[in-house]
């Protein structure tokens, strides 16, 4: 479902120049399956997510979605995919159900649908207690909670979810990993960035290990265990960011 093929993305800093945040990546992610990026902040793994949901455009390489080219068919990837930002907000203002139906609309989804749906993901993410209540009264877990319903509306093939629960207590955390199970089952891709091993470990089928840009390795957990010699995929992390090759300045 999605193809990344020597991706990169440069960015020019007055101070450094020309810097690549993301420098030569690829990787594949097929139906029914849970593709993780792990690194540490600042490796590019925001900007590799904001390339496929076609909020960046790459300097170089290729991304397909679904076989959509994110910059010659960006509407059809957007259709095809859900996507939850790092720093993604609410409107305050609005309440879970209501925010729930307005993107909705903005899909192009018939009212019915919309319906349906609200019901669906307010059960789905255990929303009913305060599903009407503004959402600029609710907790930061609760407004996580909307912006995942949110992104996820349309029922979307491709759901591409960027650190989803960081600011989140275990409980919640708890059912957003839930969702993401389930959403493997029904042979959805799902791109899941963290920095969580655990998260990683629980859910991943694949995981690419990314640093200053570049990818360092690839393969499913047990297989990174193995490479590296680690008994989980912390130590596996650790050990092949401590041999990563020098990086020629620091990346966005």
């Amino acid at each position: 479902m999605i193809q990344v093929r020597d991706l990169r993305k440069v960015f020019h800093d007055r101070k450094r120049g020309d810097v690549a945040a993301v420098d030569g990546l690829s990787f594949d992610c097929p139906p029914g399956s849970v593709f993780g990026l792990l690194g540490p902040n600042g490796a590019g793994k925001t900007t590799t997510l904001r390339i496929l949901s076609t909020v960046l455009r790459p300097t170089s390489g290729s991304v397909t979605v679904l076989g959509y080219d994110v910059q010659r068919e960006p509407h059809l990837v957007r259709q095809s995919i859900g996507f939850l930002s790092g720093d993604t907000g609410v409107y305050e203002r609005l309440t879970p159900r209501e925010m729930i139906a307005y993107f909705g609309r903005l899909y192009g989804m018939s009212p019915e649908a919309v319906r349906a749906r609200q019901e669906a993901l307010v059960a789905e993410f255990e929303m009913g207690s305060y599903a009407d209540t503004q959402c600029g009264k609710l907790s930061t877990g609760m407004k996580k909670k909307v912006s995942i319903a949110r992104a996820l509306v349309h029922d979307p093939k491709v759901i591409i979810l960027d650190e989803p629960t960081s600011g989140l207590d275990i409980l919640i955390a708890r059912v957003l990993v839930a969702y993401v199970r389930r959403a493997k089952e029904a042979g959805k891709c799902v791109i899941y960035s963290t920095h969580v091993m655990a998260e990683a470990e629980k859910l991943c089928d694949r995981v690419a290990i990314i640093a200053d840009g570049r990818k360092l390795a690839e393969g499913s957990v047990d297989e990174l265990r193995r490479q590296t010699g680690s008994p989980d995929l912390e130590d596996a992390f650790f050990r092949l960011f401590d041999a990563r090759p020098a990086a020629p300045g620091a990346k966005t």
